[in-house]
């Protein structure tokens, strides 16, 4: 996380240039960096894919999609034609190689101190690229490549995707993304927990009851499941989202903001992740399925009624999760992972837990229970910091009530802030890697999970199901209970 220099130029290469993740996330981050003035002048976009466009009919398509992605507060059509002059379309199969004759003829015409080749395609493609790319010396030591995940199905898969890169890509050119690490929410954390001594004393099992990390989803799969019934919400996101939210939480403090340093601690984290059993995934798992229901005032469909999803599918739209930590620091503390589509609502954020005061000498609350203190940190849609702590209530009786101490950052830091994309690419361009995925850290994290999708595929009663607009199935809710704990929920 440390600020790297800005090279003097550069360019980044977008294989599936023209597909949706460049048009709705990339091409718009891009356009806020070069509209906030963090881009260099001599830095230039390649937008490679299939589609048989003109220069001029790329440059149009682009125009209507990415408008749509970006606030209209945020759009000024002046910045908007400057940046599209930073854009070149390159009509490659990426499976052909000698059309990469023309990229490499493309790229020695503007020669730049670093160039990024960004494969927003799917993972099989990705030893093809990097072969081809290596064939016309496009993968010099200034070059990087990034990955877009699923970075693998299981851990076989992962490591043959590792290895097929390894070839052409030394791994301190190889950045694997993780949208959420690059959430202003996200290094806020680390700045709450390293840049403060009030709480590191407290972060700890002496102090902290439990953590609890949400990633919740309202909208259903929409027009992607071909993909997501192959993939499930396992594999989409408690292996790289939840687990990498989960490091930043547990993780000990660093020696400094470097790369490695980060990522060093962050691996140790899941060192100590407590393998599962298959009796463990019995237990300490749960995973659901949506049926129809109702979801922002409208009935939705079911799982099984969606587009391309077999009648008996068993893929999981929900998860939920007992997660250990076997060390010092967290021994004995679960950390809960809950994910899930068709939720009431749109969420991510983690809660601190802490233990509750050793003897009450105050009444029990009108409500007839009482709060401990808890940590929120809420990184969607909105994102603040929240403390809760007990206060006494006015009135003439001692009876306390939890009052909210308030980080919002929109409030406090006026002006806009940069997206998770935007800092990312920024951060490839620069070669920062602290908040970008390790290649031991990818696998530890397959190792981890891949227990959990053996048993689960090997058990017949298949994912519970759950209302659409619900919170899932009861079972996750047991999960806590029978530790004496509940969800978090505070609207």
């Amino acid at each position: 996380m440390s600020q790297l220099p800005f090279p003097q130029s550069f360019n980044l290469v977008f294989f599936g240039g023209a597909g949706d993740l460049v048009t709705r996330k990339l091409l718009p981050a891009m356009y806020q960096c070069h509209k906030t003035g963090r881009l260099v002048e001599s830095g230039r976009i390649l937008c490679l894919d299939l589609l048989d466009l003109t220069q001029e009919a790329f440059l149009a398509m682009v125009d209507d999609k990415v408008r749509q992605f970006v606030p209209k507060a945020d759009w000024d059509d002046a910045v908007w034609a400057t940046f599209l002059s930073r854009l070149t379309y390159l009509k490659l199969d990426a499976t052909q190689q000698e059309q990469y004759v023309a990229l490499k003829t493309l790229l020695k015409q503007s020669p730049a101190e670093v160039t990024v080749f960004y494969l927003s395609t799917a993972p099989f493609l990705f030893a093809t690229i990097c072969s081809n790319l290596t064939r016309q010396g496009l993968n010099g030591p200034n070059s990087r490549v990034v990955l877009e995940k699923p970075l693998g199905h299981d851990l076989a898969s992962s490591n043959a995707i590792t290895s097929d890169v390894d070839r052409f890509f030394y791994e301190k050119q190889v950045y694997r993304i993780d949208h959420y690490l690059g959430k202003e929410s996200v290094q806020n954390l680390m700045a709450l927990r390293f840049g403060n001594s009030l709480f590191e004393p407290l972060w700890r099992r002496m102090w902290i009851s439990n953590v609890q990390i949400t990633i919740a989803e309202d909208v259903g799969i929409g027009s992607r499941g071909g993909f997501y019934d192959k993939t499930g919400a396992l594999r989409d996101m408690v292996q790289n989202h939840l687990l990498q939210l989960l490091c930043f939480v547990a993780m000990e403090p660093p020696a400094s903001l470097d790369s490695d340093a980060i990522r060093n601690e962050k691996l140790k984290v899941l060192e100590c992740l407590v393998p599962f059993t298959r009796e463990d995934v019995l237990t300490k798992t749960v995973r659901g399925q949506y049926r129809a229901g109702v979801s922002g005032g409208r009935p939705v469909k079911g799982y099984l009624d969606e587009e391309n999803i077999p009648a008996d599918s068993k893929t999981e739209t929900f998860v939920a999760i007992k997660a250990e930590i076997a060390n010092w620091r967290w021994a004995g503390v679960p950390f809960y992972l809950f994910t899930g589509k068709r939720l009431p609502t749109r969420l991510a954020e983690i809660v601190v837990h802490f233990h509750d005061v050793p003897h009450h000498i105050f009444p029990l609350p009108s409500s007839g229970s009482r709060a401990p203190s808890k940590l929120v940190i809420r990184l969607q849609p909105d994102e603040y910091i929240r403390l809760y702590l007990n206060a006494k209530a006015p009135g003439d009786s001692m009876e306390l009530q939890p009052v909210s101490l308030d980080l919002d950052f929109s409030g406090k830091f006026k002006g806009r802030r940069a997206e998770a994309y935007e800092r990312l690419l920024l951060d490839t361009i620069r070669g920062n890697q602290a908040l970008f995925v390790r290649q031991d850290e990818l696998e530890l994290a397959w190792r981890w999970v891949e227990p959990i999708l053996n048993t689960w595929a090997a058990d017949p009663s298949g994912p519970k199901p759950y209302a659409a607009g619900t919170w899932g199935p009861s079972a996750s809710s047991e999960l806590l209970s029978r530790d004496g704990f509940g969800w978090h929920d505070e609207g």
